[in-house]
């Protein structure tokens, strides 16, 4: 596994899904962070830190985030802040 910190900006909506498979409920929440390249990533997050960028981010926030790149060259969030 890879670790990778990123500092940006959301440029995008937080999409978030809520799905109940096998007896397991799974919240999902995906947006896009500019970079100061001006590049731009994909950033997925899984339950608690689904339900913190829904509920805590919107666009045009700058934060700092800790995750790793899976094989689909996305960001798998681990640790999320907001920048003041």
């Amino acid at each position: 596994m890879n670790i990778c910190f990123f500092m940006g900006k959301i440029v995008s909506d937080i999409d978030f899904q809520f799905i109940i498979h096998d007896r397991k409920n799974i919240s999902i929440a995906m947006f896009e962070l500019e970079l100061k390249n001006k590049s731009k990533i994909i950033v997925i997050g899984y339950n608690e830190m689904a339900d913190f960028c829904y509920s805590k981010l919107k666009p045009n926030d700058k934060v700092t985030l800790q995750g790793y790149i899976n094989s689909e060259i996305r960001v798998i969030l681990e640790d999320i802040r907001k920048n003041k």
